[in-house]
């Protein structure tokens, strides 16, 4: 089945179809100063002609500006990088243009290992004039020596940098004395908690640079970012041009809504739910790859990623059996051989289908890609642009279909496209000054080099503050030469750039001891507890120990005929109120909380979703101090609005739809934040709905989400209302994260407390974009 006769046959379950037309390209001549040979390279490899925004962005660049280049998928973004990088190689090795005796180098930094070994593999064509190399936690000890002492072209992610490069300055200090180019590549996935901890890593670089006397351009490119230069500054501390007004061609391109039909529910007393997404998008999947239609799947989750690709071998294997291999998954936790083998696959066209999550939303540059299925909104428009750009970098028409889950948020998206696809993608929050972030990285550039007092603007306002509390905790002491790291310890250790809260959970097969995989600190609890069912690669096992200190999950091979599921526990308490909204009975604020949580047990549920039983768990509280936003209603306010109705779940239920709709207005998903709603809180006294940053310190969310409030919950209120169901479903109020199994939701009674709560809102507010 091809792209069209898809959406053709499954008219019934699209709620928008949009063609975008083709739009030709906008050449100009390549520059008079490029040497030569990388341009006879770079032409060779189709670069017969520049675009228009990668002739600015060279001209800005040749000028000694920073840039960061804000253009389409598929636009040609790496050529503004190279070009210069090997220009500058080009010439150190014939010797014209050595700045004394250094020998020319760069920096490349992409958020992933398959990026940047995707870049390594795309500057082949040019081996004559570049020594490159990768170097992160895959590389042999002989293999990261050589890049140290020969590479001039050395392509890396912030983690290694972070751990490694800036620690050892010294033993890197030829790459950094010479370093005429660093390149931040694909910038936008600097959001959040990660985005605050690279905003630090970079100046580290930028300061140890200047240590060794080299002084280099930077230069940025993502495909979907918003204010490109005001994001680029407060990434790299300094000015940026931005390059944004697109000239490369785009091929005719459909972009599909698409929501599965309600199926009822599996029990009487269960509400009623819609068709898997991932069971859908399986159904998808197969019938384009069928049709030989080359086809990424995205999926949010790593089980939901291994699903689809299950289940659509398993209906191939009926079709065709020769289809059934040609269809495969990747995700985070795979072993690095595991990965590399599957990019080569894809790449070379052997594999027809691949479900993945956004391990390769920023990873390897596939050409040939006809078609891109999104199972769920991906948190925001910028990472859907992201993940659709992905098809029809050859030149064909593409195809790109959002699969809408049970979800508030991707019910009211698929049915108000306008907030989808006509809206611009979103401001990327994140706070550098968050002293969790601040403190680590004001250590860590101390153990690398005394911190000045004239370092401390570079790190920003609060610097001198975090300088003071480490030197008041003994972990910094002052001398004439500046602050010194105190401890024996790697003061880089102090710095969980991904947030994940500490080392990954190893997952060991308990019959051969193999290590399969591994899972985040931060989901480890729910993931690997004893008794929980984990897949890794289509393969199920059963985790038979779960070892929180040493963090080892032991597990076997089973197939059992059942599912699990964790349930914990949350409470709050409030540190401090920093900013506050007064709406009549209603109030909004934002501060600092603490939230601590437990898993406690875990259900065995039948595929059907029969309950098995619950079992126990003993397994540690976690507390996290962080930020939140959170409403309050007076209880008269609350007894007019609800009367007997039931109160806790009616807080329950506007809680988990606010949780489910602040992705619209902000940089996150759902996942990045946490909730906890309850009828009297001890700090407030009142009714208090709670959503809070699911990081240490704050990501930005909270803070948004108070900024933008009104609006906020009057979306929030309306996606309840608009919804068909009676008492409640996935795409209004139930969450698939609650660790209270969605018990207990009034969704009227949430339509009627969020009504009161924003009685005495501003009206202006509450209709603003």
């Amino acid at each position: 089945m091809d792209p069209v006769e898809l959406l053709t046959h499954h008219a019934d379950r699209l709620t928008h179809v949009e063609h975008r037309p083709a739009q030709p390209a906008r050449h100009v001549p390549w520059p008079t100063w490029v040497e030569p040979r990388v341009r006879d390279v770079l032409v060779a490899e189709g670069a017969e002609q520049l675009w228009s925004h990668q002739g600015e962005a060279l001209e800005h660049l040749r000028a000694g500006r920073d840039v960061v280049v804000a253009t389409g998928t598929a636009s040609g973004k790496s050529l503004v990088f190279q070009v210069p990088a090997l220009d500058a190689l080009a010439r150190g090795r014939s010797g014209a243009a050595l700045h004394g005796h250094r020998t020319p180098t760069v920096l490349y930094l992409a958020p992933t290992k398959a990026l940047a070994a995707d870049q390594l593999r795309r500057l082949h064509p040019a081996r004559e004039l570049v020594r490159a190399a990768t170097v992160d936690g895959d590389n042999s000890r002989e293999e990261r020596v050589w890049a140290r002492d020969h590479a001039d072209y050395v392509l890396t992610n912030p983690d290694t940098l972070h751990h490694s490069l800036l620690p050892g300055h010294e033993r890197w200090s030829r790459l950094l004395r010479g370093l005429r180019y660093v390149v931040v590549d694909e910038c936008h996935h600097y959001r959040g908690v990660f985005g605050a901890h690279v905003a630090h890593v970079l100046r580290r670089l930028l300061r140890l640079c200047e240590h060794h006397g080299s002084s280099p351009q930077v230069v940025l490119s993502s495909a979907t970012i918003a204010q490109p230069g005001d994001f680029a500054r407060r990434l790299v501390g300094r000015d940026v041009v931005a390059v944004e007004e697109d000239g490369s061609p785009r091929a005719r391109r459909t972009i599909a809504l698409w929501e599965p039909p309600l199926i009822g529910a599996a029990h009487a007393s269960q509400p009623p739910v819609r068709r898997s997404a991932t069971t859908e998008a399986a159904q998808v999947l197969t019938d384009l790859v069928v049709g030989r239609t080359r086809t990424l799947t995205f999926v949010r989750s790593r089980r939901g990623a291994e699903q689809v690709a299950t289940i659509a071998q398993e209906l191939l294997g009926e079709v065709d059996p020769e289809l059934r291999g040609r269809v495969a998954t990747y995700r985070g936790g795979y072993l690095p051989e595991e990965r590399r083998a599957l990019e080569e696959r894809l790449r070379s066209g052997d594999l027809l289908g691949l479900a993945t999550t956004n391990a390769l939303e920023l990873g390897i540059d596939v050409s040939g890609l006809d078609a891109v299925l999104t199972v769920g909104f991906p948190g925001t428009r910028a990472a859907l642009h992201q993940q659709l750009g992905r098809a029809g970098r050859s030149g064909r028409e593409a195809l790109g279909v959002l699969i809408a889950r049970d979800d508030p948020l991707d019910t009211y998206l698929v049915h108000h496209p306008e907030a989808l696809l006509g809206a611009p993608v979103e401001a990327t929050v994140f706070d550098p000054d968050n002293p969790y972030v601040l403190g680590p990285h004001l250590a860590a550039a101390a153990q690398e080099l005394p911190l000045r007092e004239s370092d401390l603007e570079r790190f920003g306002p609060r610097a001198r503050e975090g300088v003071d509390a480490l030197e008041q905790a003994g972990w910094l002491r002052r001398r004439s030469a500046g602050w010194f790291w105190t401890r024996r310890d790697r003061a880089s250790d102090l710095a969980d750039l991904r947030s994940a809260g500490g080392s990954p959970v190893q997952i060991v097969d308990a019959d051969t001891g193999r290590l399969i995989g591994t899972v985040d600190a931060g989901t480890a609890d729910s993931a690997v507890h004893e008794g929980a069912v984990y897949v890794h690669q289509g393969e199920v096992h059963v985790v038979d120990e779960y070892d929180v200190d040493e963090g080892v999950a032991v597990v076997h091979v089973g197939d059992p005929e059942h599912t699990t599921a964790a349930r914990s526990t949350t409470e709050i308490s409030i540190i401090d109120d920093e900013r506050r909204h007064d709406w009549g009975d209603a109030a909004i604020t934002t501060g600092t909380v603490d939230v601590t949580t437990q898993v406690v047990s875990f259900s065995r549920r039948t595929r059907t979703g029969t309950l098995l039983s619950e079992e126990p768990l003993d397994l540690p509280e976690r507390t996290l101090r962080t930020r939140a936003v959170w409403w309050t209603l007076r209880l008269g306010a609350v007894a007019d609005a609800l009367g007997d109705g039931d109160l806790g779940g009616a807080a329950h239920a506007a809680e988990h739809a606010a949780i489910g709709l602040l992705p619209l207005l902000a940089t996150c998903d759902r996942w990045d934040i946490g909730g906890v709603s309850t009828a009297m809180h001890a700090d407030t006294g009142t009714l208090t709905v709670f959503v809070y940053d699911g990081y240490p310190g704050g990501a930005g969310f909270a803070e948004r989400g108070f900024d933008v409030a009104a609006r906020w919950l009057q979306v929030t209120r309306e996606a309840i209302a608009a919804c068909e169901c009676v008492n409640g479903c996935p795409s209004c109020v139930y969450s698939p994260k609650c660790g209270n199994g969605n018990e207990p939701l009034d969704k009227a009674g949430a339509v009627r407390l969020l009504d009161a709560l924003l009685a005495g809102a501003p009206a202006r507010e509450r209709r603003a974009g």
